[in-house]
């Protein structure tokens, strides 16, 4: 148990580094956060809960992920090389992939929200 609460530290940490160090988190989070607020006002259902939590999970675990290649990386070639551009471009890639499904997500899920409020 002790051997699984240290890692569940240092995991918090890393997590706590990449909010603090990362531009993209910070905005991933409050995107997050406004989201929820919206869904509270939109009276989601359990399933669409369900929905936003996973894509919300899905970004910022990517941009954890993204965090960690791109230290590593760093460390591994200090260096320009061309496999280390696309090995971040792509952890980026994957980021933002997960962020424009994440978008789309919501689109579907606020759009009845917004439209009855259109609607009067």
């Amino acid at each position: 148990m002790k051997k699984f609460l240290k890692s569940a530290a240092l995991a918090c940490w890393g997590i706590g580094y990449a909010v603090r160090s990362e531009r993209h988190m910070k905005f991933h989070l409050i995107a997050a956060l406004l989201a929820c607020g919206l869904a509270v006002a939109a009276k989601l259902s359990p399933l669409e809960w369900i929905v936003l939590i996973m894509m919300i999970s899905l970004v910022i675990g990517a941009e954890l992920i993204n965090t960690a290649i791109e230290h590593a990386v760093d460390l591994a070639s200090p260096d320009k090389h061309p496999f280390a551009k696309i090995a971040k471009d792509v952890a980026a890639g994957a980021v933002l992939f997960f962020a424009f499904a994440a978008i789309i997500t919501g689109v579907i899920l606020f759009g009845p929200f917004f439209w009855s409020l259109v609607k009067g």
